[in-house]
Order: structure tokens, then C-alpha cells, then sequence
């Protein structure tokens, strides 16, 4: 009885060192698990905050091109007649260590501070830290042209147009295919046009970004 009951005491005695064991195990591969993944979070907002920090999006007009410019005044009854059209290739550069892909957008273009076209930008994905070039073609609006016609008829003999395009663009950065952000890009240019050389000589942006 006595060696049956020592044997047991020591049968116990391993079964719960034993437990020890696989607790103690346990432990040390739950805390390793957490210091992993609180390692990979943090590495992951280093990154976030610093290589893929989102960036707003540059536009600018890299080039314009004036079609069809041909005034006319009918008498007796005064009716003026004016095809305008103008070709916009709005150049759009990604900052981001990403992808953006952007819906459709707006472009409008104003003489003198008045609306006188819009266009719609298509959508489309501008991959990562790299640009693209979005065709847009205008017709001018008749009769905000023709409401200050003597201007730009006197802006065109001088040889210069000076008009602006505010664009708008929304879309999204897409950052390791897991984490999405929304933004907004506009921008407002001041544009220079040579009639002459038909191209543009100056031009002034000023780029702005909503996340």
C-alpha cells in the first residue's frame, strides 16, 4: 500500500509538472505572438506615416490647342456667330508609393473670372509614382463668350489669351492593396496661350488635396 501510494504521489507530481510546462510554453508563444504583431503594426505605421504617406496628386496643363476660331457679325439683324473649341491635355502626376484611381471629373475653364466651357474627365488608374495625361476637349459656351467678345477678339490680335481651368478629381489611394483612402484633387491654372505659336507660354498652379 505504501509503494502504491508513493507511486501515485509521484505520478501526480509529473502529471502537474508537466502542465507547468505546457502552460509555461503557451505563455512564452502567446507573448511572442503579441511582440510579432505589435512589431508588424508599428512597422506598418512607420511606413503609413513616412514611404507611404499619401501625397496629393500635381495637375497641370501640358498643352492647349485653339480650333475653329472664327467670329462673325451678320447684318441687319446683328447675330454673332463664334465656334471655339479648345483641346486640354491636363497632365496628372501621382506622388504616392501607390496606385490612384480616380472617378470621373470636371474641368472648367474661365475667361476674365466668368465660366465659359466644362469638360468631364473620365476615370481612370494612375499607377504608383507615376502620370497620366487626360485628354479633354471643350467647346466654349456662346453666349458667355459673346457677352465679352470685344475682349477676347482684342486678346487675340494682341497675340495672348489669358484664361484659367479649375479642375476637380476624386479618386482613391490604394496602399498595399489593404488600406484605402479617399481624396479629393483640385487645382486652379493660369494659363498663358500664344496665339502665334499656339501653345502655352506661362503657366501658375496652385494644387490642393481632401482626404
Amino acid at each position: 500500500m505504501i509503494i502504491r501510494k508513493a507511486m501515485t504521489e509521484h505520478d501526480e507530481e509529473q502529471v502537474l509538472l508537466l502542465r507547468r510546462r505546457r502552460r509555461r510554453c503557451c505563455l512564452i508563444a502567446t507573448g511572442v505572438a503579441i511582440l510579432l504583431l505589435l512589431a508588424f503594426f508599428i512597422i506598418i505605421l512607420i511606413l503609413a506615416l513616412t514611404v507611404f504617406k499619401t501625397k496629393q496628386p500635381i495637375t497641370e496643363l501640358q498643352s492647349a490647342k485653339i480650333d475653329g476660331f472664327a467670329p462673325r457679325v451678320t447684318f441687319p439683324a446683328v447675330d454673332i456667330q463664334l465656334n471655339l473649341t479648345l483641346d486640354l491635355q491636363i497632365l496628372v502626376k501621382n506622388r504616392n508609393r501607390a496606385s490612384f484611381k480616380h472617378g470621373s471629373g470636371k474641368s472648367l475653364l474661365l475667361y476674365q473670372g466668368k465660366q465659359v466651357g466644362d469638360v468631364d474627365i473620365d476615370p481612370g488608374l494612375i499607377p504608383a509614382r507615376g502620370s497620366a495625361v487626360l485628354p479633354s476637349r471643350l467647346t466654349l459656351q456662346v453666349d458667355e463668350v459673346a457677352s465679352n467678345l470685344s475682349a477676347l477678339i482684342r486678346d487675340v490680335l494682341d497675340g495672348e489669351l489669358v484664361m484659367e481651368t479649375h479642375t476637380r478629381i476624386p479618386g482613391r489611394v490604394n496602399l498595399l492593396g489593404i488600406f484605402k483612402k479617399h481624396i479629393v484633387a483640385t487645382s486652379e491654372c493660369q494659363f498663358t496661350f500664344s496665339v502665334l505659336a499656339f501653345k502655352i507660354q506661362s503657366q501658375k498652379c496652385k494644387n490642393k488635396a481632401r482626404f
